[in-house]
């Protein structure tokens, strides 16, 4: 197996993603946009906290076979307003699940918890003050293309991991076979990702042309 030229989910043929996010309030939202309609969709989910939206469109015994859209969003259950922006964006293009003359467009979506990253959530608790994750979600859509930032960007632009800061990664092999698989993920984990007493990572086996600072792990005495 060989890294994808991109090391990205986009190497993945007929994938676009595109991030959007707000420094003010330390948080994002990234979008995955399929090219065409007919991307086939499966969800597992897993923890005790998570949060989702129209991820039971998924389920194999569903009238609906394919999504428009996956969204990732910081901002805990307020994030999931993100998804509403995806779908009009898809819709003022004519995209989604054919009922009748309808178009409804297929976006699940995940959220991660970023509301006590110091960023500015006064508008949370107002209802009179706009959910700020719709418009980030339509920009993150014009924004989608096969190259994206990584890192503090997107859904990971307020996620931590233990005491560090979180972000968004995206990988991508091409089996021998010519078989490409992708990644995409928004971690913001609880645990460590340093291995005890070290700067090393616990991935630091894995590691990839220096991605993780090219820390060793420690030796033993």
């Amino acid at each position: 197996m060989r890294t994808g030229p991109r090391n990205l989910l986009t190497d993945v043929p007929g994938l676009a993603v595109g991030n959007a996010q707000d420094e003010a309030i330390r948080s994002g939202v990234t979008v995955v946009l399929p090219q065409d309609d007919d991307f086939v969709a499966a969800v597992d989910i897993r923890g005790g906290g998570t949060g989702t939206r129209e991820t039971a469109a998924l389920a194999p015994d569903g009238v609906v076979s394919a999504v428009h859209g996956i969204v990732l969003s910081g901002g805990s259950a307020f994030g999931l307003d993100a998804a509403g922006g995806v779908i009009a964006w898809l819709a003022s293009r004519g995209r989604g699940f054919a009922v009748g003359d309808a178009r409804v467009p297929v976006v699940p979506q995940a959220i991660l918890f970023d509301l006590l990253n110091g960023g500015d959530k006064a508008w949370a608790p107002r209802p009179d003050r706009p959910n700020p994750y719709r418009a980030l979600a339509v920009a993150a859509c014009d924004a989608a293309r096969s190259d994206f930032a990584l890192g503090t960007a997107g859904a990971g632009t307020g996620a931590m991991a233990g005491g560090l800061k979180g972000g968004l990664g995206s990988a991508s092999v091409v089996h021998d076979s010519g078989l490409t698989v992708g990644a995409l993920a928004a971690v913001n984990a609880r645990g460590s990702a340093l291995l005890d007493g070290s700067a090393a990572f616990n991935a630091w086996a894995v590691e990839r042309d220096g991605e993780y600072g090219a820390v060793p792990p420690p030796v033993a005495p």
